[in-house]
C-alpha cells in the first residue's frame, strides 16, 4: 500500500464513523433509560446494517454520566443512561479498518454546562488543526500545551496525560512504555510533520478528553488531526 492509499484509507474510515454517529444520534440509539451496553449492542448492529462486513463483531464503546471521566480501557460495570445525562460513544472500535480513531459526545436533557462542553470540543479541535497547519514544526509537546491552554481558558481541565497518537497505534496499549514520540504529551519534543519507521508518514488521532471543575461529567471528541 502506498502513502497516498493508506491516507485515504485512514479518511475513509472517520466518514463511516462520523456516518455511523449522525444514524447513532438520529434514531435515537442512545436514549435515557437504556442502558450502556444496550446502547453500544444497538450502535453494533447499526455498523452492521450500514458497513456490512466492513463492521467489526465486537461493539462501541458507550459511557455516560461519571464514566465519561474515566480514560478509555479501563472495563466499568453497566450504567442506566439518565435523563439529565452526557454520554460519549467511541466509534472507532467498531470498525473493521479502524486506525483513524473516533469519538463524540451527545447530551441528553438540557443542561447548560454540559451542553457547553459538547460545543468547545469541537471548537478546541479546530483551533488545534489551525495551529498544526500554521506551523509545520509544532511538536506534540507544544500542542499538547495549546489544548492545556484553550480547556483552561474555557474552564475545563484535560484528563490524562496525552491528547492523541500516532494513526494505527493501539490507544488501549499501556503508553507510558511506548516511545512520548508516539503520542501527543508534554514530553513529545519532536515535530509532529514528519516520517516514521519504515518511511511512512505520521498521520495523528487527536483526542480532547475533557471534564468539568466539580469532576461529575467529562466529554471526548476524538477526530484525525492532519487529514481532512
Amino acid at each position: 500500500m502506498d502513502e497516498r492509499l493508506r491516507a485515504l484509507g485512514l479518511v475513509e474510515t472517520q466518514r463511516m464513523a462520523e456516518a455511523l454517529f449522525a444514524g447513532t444520534a438520529a434514531r435515537g440509539l442512545v436514549a435515557p433509560g437504556r442502558s450502556e451496553r444496550e446502547a453500544s449492542d444497538r450502535i453494533g448492529d447499526l455498523a452492521r446494517e450500514l458497513f456490512g462486513p466492513a463492521a467489526r463483531p465486537t461493539g462501541p464503546l458507550v459511557r455516560s454520566g461519571p464514566h465519561t471521566l474515566l480514560p478509555y480501557g479501563p472495563e466499568t460495570p453497566d450504567r442506566v443512561i439518565g435523563e439529565d445525562d452526557v454520554v460519549v460513544a467511541e466509534l472507532g472500535s467498531v470498525l473493521a479498518a479502524s486506525g483513524a480513531g473516533f469519538a463524540s459526545t451527545l447530551v441528553l436533557g438540557e443542561d447548560p454546562d454540559k451542553h457547553r462542553l459538547a460545543l468547545d470540543l469541537p471548537r478546541m479541535f479546530t483551533a488545534c488543526r489551525e495551529a498544526l497547519l500554521a506551523d509545520a514544526r509544532i511538536t506534540g509537546g507544544r500542542l499538547h500545551a495549546e489544548v492545556l491552554a484553550l480547556a483552561a481558558e474555557s474552564g475545563w481541565t484535560v484528563a490524562g496525560w496525552h491528547c492523541g497518537h500516532l494513526a494505527g497505534a493501539d490507544p488501549a496499549a499501556d503508553g507510558r512504555a511506548a516511545p512520548p514520540d508516539a503520542y501527543i504529551c508534554a514530553e513529545n519534543d519532536r515535530p509532529l510533520r514528519r516520517t516514521v519507521e519504515g518511511g511512512w508518514q505520521a498521520h495523528w488521532i487527536l483526542e480532547i478528553h475533557l471534564v468539568d471543575g466539580s469532576g461529575a461529567f467529562g466529554g471526548s471528541y476524538k477526530r484525525l488531526l492532519d487529514l481532512v
